[in-house]
């Protein structure tokens, strides 16, 4: 059984979902409408997906719902617990949850991490997300996350989650209603996005165990000696004196406190994920064509809303390391389209093998992935 660990994670869920409030919109009459559309638009958008990518889930057609704001935080914080229950075991081990001033020390984590998952809980429309919940299997470990036993997704009737498709039905219907966007439209758009999302997980026979294995690499990578602390603390505050809000631009705070081995694992999972981000909008993009009209309208409304964020929103995005996410959209379709303009079949070697996948660099030199695919093909 995993440690008690430094995050009252009960006050985490109480602040959390706090902070998230409500929305109006979730208990009228449109609100109904989104589970049958979700049930509808997901196998459209699934096909869609298959004949612009030629990718299908090994998992069988995927399972669909609709959650609202506490509801997603709770399947985020069971997530959080499950990936950290490791390095708080080794904290245990270690003694560093000892001390008089545990309980308050576990009181403000628990607020912190709750004030920033409700705020989080407010803006996210959809997700696809291998950590969200475990797949079931007794032994808790299959998805690289441990504690053991099986979580049931949200609204799910308890099916096991771990290969869903969420839609967070209050920011949806939110989001619709201030910018009038055709709700059909908007959820197959949605839906298209994340189904991209478990196509290249779960249809990518490796893909699953790859990302999960880097995530299991990053949490074993963290050393909770003080000590290692202490120093990764000093060389964080030279990177920020150095570089300024520069130094959060690829991994946001945690790349900043990050140890050079650390350092190498985000980097790795931040080329993978970038990849992904890329294709996933490209590939909703094309298979948009035809059956979603406003689809350019959408992204682009989207995308300034983004931009348009208050100051201390862009803070926050940037710190947490969003900013860095949502950068991988862009980086990630221009590492596509130069690799389409060199080779269009090229885009079929990144599924062939992991050895296969693009580095950060890469990713910002596509020439690079460019000449390694064509030097292995040489020896090959």
């Amino acid at each position: 059984m995993a440690a008690e660990g430094p995050i009252d994670w009960a006050i985490a869920e109480r602040v959390a979902t706090r902070v998230a409030g409500d929305e109006a919109l979730s208990h009228s009459y449109l609100a109904n409408s989104l589970p049958a559309d979700l049930a509808e638009l997901t196998p459209l958008a699934e096909r869609l997906v298959h004949d612009t990518t030629g990718l299908r889930s090994l998992g069988g057609p995927a399972h669909a719902v609709v959650v609202d704001r506490a509801e997603w935080i709770h399947a985020n914080l069971d997530s959080f617990r499950r990936i950290l229950a490791p390095l708080l075991d080794k904290m245990a081990e270690r003694g560093a949850l000892r001390g008089p001033a545990r309980a308050a020390t576990r009181a403000v984590a628990g607020t912190e991490v709750g004030a920033l998952l409700g705020w989080m809980s407010r803006r996210v429309l959809g997700q696809y997300d291998l950590l969200v919940a475990g797949d079931g299997n007794s032994d808790g470990n299959s998805d690289g996350t441990g504690d053991g036993g099986s979580a049931a997704s949200p609204g799910s009737g308890g099916r096991a989650a771990g290969d869903t498709v969420y839609l967070v039905g209050p920011n949806v219907l939110g989001t619709e209603k201030k910018w009038g966007f055709p709700p059909r439209e908007f959820r197959l758009w949605l839906a298209l996005h994340e189904v991209t999302h478990r196509a290249q997980f779960t249809g990518v026979p490796w893909m699953r165990e790859h990302y999960l294995g880097l995530v299991r690499e990053s949490v074993d990578a963290v050393d909770p000696d003080p000590k290692q602390l202490v120093d990764t603390l000093r060389s964080a505050v030279a990177s920020i004196r150095r570089d300024g809000l520069r130094a959060f631009d690829d991994n946001g705070l945690a790349g900043v406190l990050a140890t050079p081995r650390q350092r190498d694992v985000l980097d790795r999972i931040g080329g993978l994920m970038t990849l992904l981000e890329g294709h996933g909008d490209v590939t909703m993009d094309r298979a948009a064509a035809g059956h979603v009209p406003s689809a350019e309208r959408f992204g682009r409304i989207l995308r300034e809303r983004r931009q348009n964020s208050s100051p201390i929103a862009k803070v926050v995005l940037k710190l947490t390391g969003i900013e860095a996410k949502l950068n991988q959209y862009a980086r990630g379709e221009s590492f596509l389209a130069a690799v389409e303009g060199v080779d269009p079949g090229l885009v079929s070697r990144f599924w062939e093998d992991p050895a296969n996948l693009p580095t950060l660099e890469e990713i910002r030199a596509p020439d690079r992935w460019v000449a390694r695919m064509g030097a292995a093909h040489r020896v090959a």
